[in-house]
């Protein structure tokens, strides 16, 4: 659609997500891609009783207020809400991340379709939908081992997926297990960050951690199996003078704190809670190992390819990570740090010594890092989202 001045009309986009938008860097780049093909873009999320309040963005943002904040409740509310939110807002494109926002997305969309062919006016074409996959959904780590939950998820999924017309995933494990489940094509899509330049670090300052002090760091959800506990108990068989900073925020955030205080080793860890994206690259600056040591409790876990990973990259920190396919590949493939041999406190003290030891090869995973740096970014990666939404289905 032009204008009479012959400038195009920026389209409708509305993209949702069950999170409270403060530190997702994957849609943020997805809204921001959007608006580069001339979408006007609306951010749908939720607001929590403890979330931050959103720094100021180029696109829309909507955060919804729900009276469940987790469980089945949470989910029918959200989905239900956000329906009904889409179906009474003009839109040309919808972007469900993930399945728990795929069935509003998607039967919002069937209306949205529905209206458009029984409409006189369609010179800005059918409505398209573009589901986004961040994980193995039913292989998240809340799932595995309950009965009725993913049963439900898989109803809804088997019910929508095989209809789905444009389907990315987070990297290409993920998408070829989709893709052989349902028989859909489903393109991979790298949870990449922006390049960003490194900047002074005065992180290690502001948190009073002396200059010469050892940095371990993991940034993320805190959540069950992310190695997060094992990592506070290897602290005792340290013998690297270190700190392990844990930034984020999730499930067990209030268990380790316990566990902190516990194995007494307050004045080795430090917990700062949820940091917003846009001052996440401040903190990563200051590691000298990043985590990504989750256990091998499911699929999903199994072939993650983490964002911190990529952050970590992008911030020239040596990687200790689990020895998983999609994280071996690039740790390995770059040369950037190293696997654990398992998650036992003493062993993974070993591995963070073995790696804060060697001043020399530490040189060299950073030397590394730059290459790494400069190919493993959205700038190299967004074209494959701009090539999806211009097929035709």
């Amino acid at each position: 659609m032009r204008t009479r001045a012959n400038q195009p009309v920026p389209l409708q986009a509305i993209v949702a997500v069950t999170n409270d938008l403060t530190t997702d860097q994957r849609v943020d780049r997805t809204c921001k891609t959007l608006q580069q093909h001339s979408y006007n873009v609306l951010l749908v999320g939720r607001r929590r009783t403890n979330s931050l309040t959103l720094a100021p963005r180029s696109y829309q943002t909507h955060r919804m207020q729900l009276l469940f904040e987790k469980g089945p409740l949470f989910y029918a509310e959200f989905n239900l809400r956000l329906f009904f939110f889409l179906i009474f807002r003009s839109h040309h494109l919808l972007v469900s991340n993930d399945l728990d926002t795929l069935p509003a997305t998607y039967f919002a969309h069937l209306v949205s379709r529905m209206i458009f062919f029984f409409s006189f006016s369609r010179d800005r074409g059918a409505p398209i939908h573009l589901h986004d996959c961040h994980e193995y959904f039913r292989g998240v780590p809340e799932l595995v081992g309950r009965r009725f939950a993913p049963m439900m998820w898989k109803a809804l999924e088997d019910m929508i997926f095989p209809h789905l017309k444009r389907v990315i995933a987070v990297n290409t494990s993920i998408a070829r297990i989709y893709s052989e489940e349902y028989g859909v094509p489903v393109t991979a899509v790298r949870n990449l960050p922006f390049r960003k330049p490194l900047t002074p670090d005065n992180m290690k300052k502001a948190l009073q951690i002396g200059e010469n002090r050892k940095v371990i760091y993991y940034q993320g959800a805190v959540n069950v199996d992310r190695g997060l506990e094992e990592a506070v108990c290897a602290l005792q068989y340290l013998k690297t003078d270190a700190v392990l900073i844990i930034v984020g925020t999730g499930d067990i955030f209030h268990e380790l704190q316990s566990l902190i205080v516990r194995e007494k080793r307050e004045n080795q860890v430090i917990l700062t809670g949820p940091v917003p994206f846009e001052k996440l690259h401040e903190y990563t600056q200051m590691a000298d190992v990043g985590l990504s040591i989750e256990k091998d409790i499911g699929i999903n876990y199994h072939y993650a390819l983490p964002n911190k990973i990529m952050d970590y990259i992008q911030a020239n920190v040596p990687l200790l990570v689990s020895p998983f396919p999609e994280m071996k590949t690039i740790v390995e493939g770059y040369r950037i740090g190293a696997c654990i041999a398992g998650h036992a406190p003493e062993s993974l003290a070993g591995s963070i010594d073995a790696m804060l030891g060697n001043p020399s090869q530490l040189e060299q995973y950073k030397e590394n890092l730059k290459l790494a740096a400069e190919e493993l970014c959205w700038e190299n990666e967004q074209h494959k989202l701009s090539e999806i939404l211009t097929i035709k289905c």
